[in-house]
């Protein structure tokens, strides 16, 4: 069964402009998946009409099977949302805002309390649970929002933009905690602009690009598409300028490191073999940029350019 299934959803505002134009999506159940697109391409405004928070101008949407327009309630029992922004009372206590939140669902407070301190806990809010949410960090509120977001065991979580503005420490701890929910059973959609994010935990991936679904595949068959990667090589020897490849074009960083960009198709060893022939000893080697984010926006770029 798929979790989501989206049928040439459309949404015309009353300016006129065209939001999404048609778009056909399909999650199955159990996936991690990463919907990616630049500021504006239509993300925002997908799971808008997703999460009932905008109404859509044609097309259809099923959750688990139950349609938006006919079983709404459904549909939102059985969806999470963390939103981009912080909208919960910051002068309450965090115990309350989930215990209030798992109310609008018609979960009882003897039966809420117990479940927000087992998120709390998992979380690393437990020792908080007291405090106003005035007083968390940003990163604090960020894992508030997830823990309110599950607060009702949605069977699909929507997570837009979940670590934005934290910092590597948190939200390697979320990616973690993210991975464990999603092995437990529970459908993760995530929207980020951190492409890293997206490839270290999605098994599949939807690039939006001015109101349509432009890609559509595996993590794994996208990143395959890739001919080429561009490489830091670390060296012992000083470089007074970039060594002259046969095999590919490079560029210096400093006088002990240099750029290569590599035909995926050519061996490593052909270039290890030529950089011994000048006599250069390497002492490390890493990826350069994220391959993600250089098929992104290749693809974005081509979509533009038809």
């Amino acid at each position: 069964m798929n979790a989501l299934s989206v049928k040439q959803l459309v949404k015309t505002y009353k300016n006129g402009v065209t939001a999404l134009k048609g778009i056909d999506l399909d999650v199955e159940e159990g996936d991690f998946y990463a919907l990616l697109g630049a500021n504006g391409a239509g993300k925002s405004t997908l799971i808008s009409i997703l999460c009932s928070l905008l109404n859509k101008t044609s097309g259809q949407i099923s959750v688990f099977g139950h349609d938006l327009d006919n079983d709404n309630t459904r549909v939102k029992q059985s969806l999470g949302l963390v939103p981009q922004e912080f909208n919960f009372n910051i002068f309450e206590p965090i115990i309350e805002i989930l215990v209030n939140q798992a109310g609008f669902y018609g979960i009882n407070r003897a039966t809420a309390f117990p479940r927000a301190h087992e998120l709390l806990e998992a979380l690393g809010l437990g020792a908080k649970k007291q405090d106003s949410a005035r007083q968390l960090s940003g990163g604090m509120k960020r894992r508030l929002m997830i823990a309110r977001a599950l607060m009702h065991q949605p069977k699909l979580l929507v997570l837009d933009e979940p670590t934005a503005g934290v910092d590597i420490e948190i939200r390697h701890s979320l990616w973690q905690y993210l991975t464990e929910l999603n092995n437990s059973g529970t459908t993760i959609i995530l929207t980020t602009h951190y492409l890293e994010e997206a490839e270290q935990l999605c098994r599949n991936i939807g690039i939006i690009s001015e109101g349509k679904v432009i890609e559509n595949t595996s993590m794994k068959d996208l990143l395959s598409s890739l001919k080429k990667e561009c490489f830091i090589i670390e060296t012992s020897n000083p470089l007074s300028a970039p060594p002259s490849l046969s095999i590919a074009p490079t560029k210096l960083v400093d006088e002990h490191s240099f750029y290569v960009e590599l035909e995926k198709s050519r061996p490593l060893n052909t270039l290890f073999e030529e950089l011994s022939k000048l006599q250069i000893e390497v002492t490390g080697m890493r990826s350069k940029n994220n391959r993600l984010e250089e098929l992104f926006i290749n693809r974005i770029n081509a979509d533009s350019a038809q």
